[in-house]
């Protein structure tokens, strides 16, 4: 449990750190600045900001503490369906980044809990969730435009299954005949 107890204590320690350099005032400036011109890529933006944040931190509830009061603050007064869409797109952001992140304690855990190396833990699981994190980050641009759920949703799961069925050809071309359903 060393190792794990180490990793831990160095992702505490870096976040403690980010706190005392002052990320949520820097972010916050950056969606501030940007909120005007790019009103509708404004939740692919923030679930961006928050998949980086949360993988250089660490945590997701820490980014949920610095994004959500942006957040909410840049779409208060301006368009409450899109202050929705947002807080959805920190949310998950904030999720994937987290789970993608060699120092989050969930990854830390899992990887100590199977009895794996914990940077191929890592690497095993970064292609997952990074396909899903590049799906949700198209949809949330359509999102943006279109302000409807129903459409968002439709559309990301139509490109979930395109990608598949191309996924799915392609592994049937490297492994042949043999491959078949």
């Amino acid at each position: 449990m060393i190792p794990p107890i180490l990793i831990l204590t160095f992702a505490w320690s870096l976040k403690g750190m980010t706190d005392s350099l002052g990320a949520a005032p820097f972010v916050a400036g950056l969606i501030a600045n940007s909120a005007e011109s790019l009103m509708n890529f404004l939740p692919f933006i923030i679930f961006l900001i928050a998949v980086g944040l949360a993988f250089a931190t660490g945590t997701s509830w820490g980014t949920f503490g610095i994004l959500i009061p942006i957040v909410v603050a840049a779409f208060k007064d301006v368009d409450p369906q899109l202050m929705i869409i947002a807080m959805s797109a920190c949310m998950a952001g904030a999720v994937c980044g987290d789970h993608c992140s060699p120092i989050s304690d969930t990854t830390i855990m899992a990887s100590a809990g199977a009895q794996c190396y914990h940077i191929n833990h890592v690497n095993t699981q970064l292609p997952y969730a990074l396909t899903v994190a590049a799906i949700a980050a198209v949809t949330y641009i359509v999102a943006g435009f279109t302000r409807n759920v129903i459409i968002s949703l439709i559309f990301g799961l139509i490109v979930l299954i395109v990608l598949l069925y191309f996924l799915k050809k392609r592994e049937q071309r490297k492994w042949g005949a043999a491959w078949q359903d």
